[in-house]
């Protein structure tokens, strides 16, 4: 696929060529996956294990749980943990460089089995079904994250099992976003549903949304929109990744945009798992990403450092 083919769609592959133990198809998904992450840092995935009906469970306790009463939702909102457990209101994050706040209200889910001072899941009583559906789907989705890393890793002439270690009980989050109906007479000049950000994580992996807006800024300057098919998911390179790669792997902005005037009155759901690492893995560029034509772009610090810097960034933490 050529670069202005890369450019003008995102490249679909089938994680089955990855796991099918045949070398051929292993190596040319490898490849395949570098090449988009190189050029765009997206790519949409086949075969990423969740099902119809977890996917239908997870949307539909998501947007029962939203349509909660404030102060029933506000029960489950833990200051003490900077956002990174249970539910996180409107107005409370707003994207690194911008002043104006994000239009959405999400809730976190974190690992099932917490070690050590990791905190525990924050779970609505009221809401069993939201709970057992988001569990289900990180399980599903840390599994395909650690399948992919293990790409990324050969991709990068690094043992396939390189990232393992460092993603076992990591930090990764899996975020139900709704993007609440909106009033163009009363929405703040400037907001937007999630303005250009890119995540912080290794990388990102995102089903298929209840309704349109998510974009993609491409290398040229011009926004494209994604929208997965109903049996993919999106997947992209995040901050923690590209740092790691000194910029070999991209972390690509993107956004949500606001819908239509006629639409504005309609929620937007959405689901994203962040794939994070372990507190403590270096994000120190590796050595075979840097020569005399990449420099190295970044200063060394750990994944927790860094984890840090942008929750403040972001107004989840105070610095």
């Amino acid at each position: 696929m050529s670069s202005q083919d890369l450019y003008d769609q995102i490249p679909s592959l089938d994680l089955a060529d990855f796991t099918s133990g045949d070398p051929d198809r292993k190596a040319q998904f490898v490849q395949d996956l570098g090449q988009a992450f190189n050029q765009i840092g997206f790519v949409a995935i086949r075969n990423h294990g969740l099902t119809d009906e977890l996917t239908k469970r997870l949307y539909e306790s998501a947007q029962t749980f939203f349509s909660a009463p404030d102060e029933i939702k506000k029960k489950y909102e833990r200051q003490d943990l900077n956002g990174q457990r249970g539910y996180v209101g409107k107005g409370k994050e707003t994207a690194k460089g911008f002043k104006v706040a994000d239009l959405k209200e999400f809730y976190h889910i974190g690992q099932p089995e917490p070690e050590g001072t990791m905190p525990a899941n924050v779970l609505p009583d009221e809401y069993p079904e939201f709970s057992e559906a988001t569990l289900d789907a990180y399980i599903t989705l840390e599994n395909t994250g650690k399948q992919l890393l293990r790409a990324i890793a050969l991709y990068l002439d690094l043992p396939e099992t390189y990232f393992d270690d460092k993603v076992k009980n990591g930090d990764s989050i899996l975020r139900a976003l709704h993007y609440f109906p909106l009033d163009p007479e009363k929405t703040p000049e400037g907001a937007v549903r999630a303005a250009a950000h890119g995540d912080i994580n290794l990388i990102t992996l995102l089903m298929g949304a209840s309704a349109d807006g998510l974009e993609v800024l491409r290398r040229d300057g011009k926004w494209i929109g994604i929208t997965a098919l109903p049996d993919q998911i999106v997947v992209n390179v995040g901050d923690m990744l590209d740092r790691l790669t000194n910029h070999k792997l991209k972390s690509t902005i993107h956004q949500v945009v606001n819908p239509p005037r006629e639409k504005m009155n309609q929620s937007r759901y959405s689901i994203p798992f962040f794939m994070h690492p372990r507190a403590d893995m270096d994000l120190t560029s590796l050595n075979s990403c840097i020569d005399e034509k990449h420099p190295k772009l970044y200063e060394d610090m750990t994944a927790g450092e860094f984890l840090n810097e942008r929750l403040i960034e972001l107004g989840l933490k105070k610095a």
